[in-house]
């Protein structure tokens, strides 16, 4: 009776953790594509800023109704203001991006963000990467190049964009797993939100335009859904296993194609289409790979700190 009681528990935070991680990515998507909507229109730092200082009520207001504000104490600084910073470089390289290509382009760039960790292990982490996973960094950057196509006048420089957002949303994953065990999922809402405030904030003496009534609107809503995504994707990840959690990621291309479409009138063509599945294969191959060592079955005992 206890096994199986432990199985249920076990089966229950598996499934909270589909949920949150399926709902999450479109709630993301979506407010991706309303930041879309107006980052051609406003500096990013100003849009950063004030969809920021909108996400903070209901960052405050969740917190409330879960259990008061002892839920934002933080209590790994440290952890924190690292996760913070790479947030801080995921948007604002990832809202540039937004400016220069289509909605479902650029999200599918974001789909590297394994094979940089991959391609970077054995400077940063000093391990041996094995000549297949090498090999899926090369076809899945290969696929980069199906999506933005260098010779078809598509401003292939704003890859880069994205491919840094892949960077840092990355390392930022990497960093919540870790610190998902001592802080709780509105903390972590709350610090990287103020981070967040802080660092767009010193931009705005240097870039801002007025505001439209509507516009403000429209970033309203988009902070709603960015702090209810946000905390849904922490929320996936303190309660489901790396491996299942991180390959439902990918469903964002199919929330991406969906708004950009009912949005902007986007669709993407076969190129793009060929050049996602291929960057998405490889960055699922690389991720599996890589969780073969950081990651065991439950009955298995504690996971080991680190990789050895």
């Amino acid at each position: 009776m206890v096994f199986k009681s432990v199985a249920d528990e076990v089966q229950m935070d598996a499934t909270r953790a589909v949920v949150c991680m399926l709902f999450a990515t479109a709630l993301v998507s979506l407010n991706d594509a309303l930041v879309k909507s107006l980052a051609s229109d406003y500096p990013v730092g100003q849009v950063l800023f004030m969809r920021g200082v909108l996400v903070l009520p209901w960052i405050v207001l969740l917190a409330h109704f879960l259990g008061g504000v002892r839920l934002l104490k933080v209590k790994n600084v440290r952890g924190q203001a690292f996760r913070a910073i790479f947030v801080v470089g995921s948007s604002f390289f990832f809202v540039n991006g937004l400016i220069h290509l289509q909605l479902a382009d650029a999200i599918a760039v974001t789909f590297t963000g394994p094979l940089f960790i991959t391609a970077l292990a054995p400077l940063a982490l000093g391990e041996q990467v094995g000549w297949r996973r090498w090999l899926a960094v090369l076809v899945g950057f290969a696929g980069v190049l199906f999506i933005v196509r260098p010779d078809s006048g598509v401003m292939q420089w704003a890859v880069l964009f994205p491919l840094g957002a892949a960077l840092c949303g990355s390392i930022r994953d990497l960093i919540t797993r870790r610190i998902s065990q001592t802080e709780s999922s509105v903390a972590v809402l709350f610090f990287t939100t103020c981070t967040v405030i802080f660092v767009s904030s010193l931009t705005l003496p240097f870039a801002w335009s007025a505001v439209a009534l509507v516009d403000l609107m429209i970033l309203a809503i988009s902070a709603l859904f960015v702090a209810g995504g946000q905390y849904l994707m922490i929320e996936a990840f303190r309660h489901g296993e790396a491996g299942l959690v991180a390959p439902l990621k990918y469903s964002f291309m199919i929330w991406a194609v969906l708004f950009g479409y009912l949005l902007f009138g986007e669709l993407p063509d076969g190129w793009t289409i060929v050049g996602t599945l291929i960057v998405a294969t490889a960055s699922f191959y690389v991720l599996q790979r890589e969780l073969r060592f950081t990651e065991r079955p439950v009955s298995a005992g504690p996971r080991p700190p680190t990789r050895t």
